[in-house]
């Protein structure tokens, strides 16, 4: 599993910052702030990702999801439970995987292995058949709501 302490973290904070997130770095035996999960898991609170060395990297993009599929009046009281329904759910599943191939050292096939090892589970079995077999509806949810465009280009807005 990569952590976030694997990669470019100039990198990872350039990338979220495009989406108006702040990342907010937690000493390693601090417990993180907003994690749903627990540590070492990402935390959310408002515009704010929480993350620690030990972070996995498919949590942080998978947080920070969330935060830009969610509308504004839930992200107005965002405070760790991210919230959202099923269509949306899998909405941040994909957007995740695409915001994978936006950093130099990781990848949509990385992104998948980490979620099939963290314990996602997709009605094909792994997340990389569920991707390419079975997410067209999670692909519209994100073109419906402007988030990516036709041919996966991620169009950096979030939802509203």
């Amino acid at each position: 599993m990569i952590l976030v302490s694997h990669i470019d973290k100039d990198q990872l904070v350039h990338l979220l910052k495009r989406f108006g997130l702040e990342t907010q770095w937690i000493d390693d035996l601090d417990d993180i702030p907003g994690s749903f999960w627990g540590d070492p898991e990402a935390g959310l609170i408002g515009n704010r990702l929480y993350l620690r060395s030990d972070t996995p990297l498919q949590s942080a993009l998978h947080e920070a999801s969330h935060y830009i599929c969610m509308d504004n009046t839930r992200r107005a009281k965002l405070h760790t439970n991210s919230g959202g329904d099923y269509d949306e759910e899998n909405a941040v599943c994909y957007l995740q995987i695409l915001l994978s191939e936006k950093l130099d050292q990781f990848s949509k096939g990385q992104m998948m292995q980490d979620m099939d090892e963290w314990g996602y589970s997709f009605r094909l079995g792994s997340a990389e058949k569920w991707f390419t077999e079975d997410a067209a509806d999670a692909k519209q949810w994100l073109i419906d709501n402007q988030l990516i465009n036709e041919k996966e280009h991620i169009c950096w807005n979030i939802r509203h």
